[in-house]
């Protein structure tokens, strides 16, 4: 499957992708977050929060590599940016913390061997101060009907490419 994209004109537009993509995911989904510093990563991570019902705010912490959030689903989001080894990622065992629920990555890059197979990558890209571009790539059946329901579901300031 080639990959899909979307783009976003607005942060508010990004949370709107995050929240469909949150109110699809079943327990055992994993989403990684890949981009440069000030992409929008948190910001569709924060709308996944929400489509998954989450009531806390979600917030990337450098400082806490690890955060749970308890809404419809366990969300286990972890922010990799200040790890520089794999073995360091290995050690937080990610799938097996996230079982039961979805475990949601941002800056997977720093130990790709770590990651879930099975899993839905999207790259965020800047393209001005407001809009990003962002490419689905899936990885297995169940990310591509994620994929898939993403891009067809797509509304006006989240169009498809």
């Amino acid at each position: 499957m080639a990959p899909l994209v979307l783009r976003s004109d607005s942060p508010a537009a990004t949370r709107r992708i995050g929240r469909r993509l949150g109110r699809s995911l079943r327990a055992g989904d994993a989403v990684l977050l890949q981009g440069e510093l000030g992409a929008g990563k948190t910001c569709l991570a924060q709308g996944i929060g929400e489509g998954l019902r989450v009531h806390d705010q979600i917030k990337s912490s450098a400082f806490v590599l690890v955060n749970e959030y308890e809404g419809r689903l366990k969300m286990c989001l972890a922010d990799l940016y200040r790890l520089t080894k794999s073995a360091e990622v290995a050690d937080l065992a990610l799938e097996e913390n996230a079982s039961g629920g979805v475990l949601v990555v941002e800056w997977p890059d720093r130990a790709w061997g770590e990651m879930p197979r099975e899993r839905l990558l999207i790259r965020l890209k800047w393209l001005d101060e407001r809009s990003r571009e962002l490419t689905l790539e899936p990885e297995g059946a169940r990310a591509r009907e994620l994929a898939g329901k993403l891009t067809t579901d797509a509304k006006p300031g989240q169009r498809r490419h």
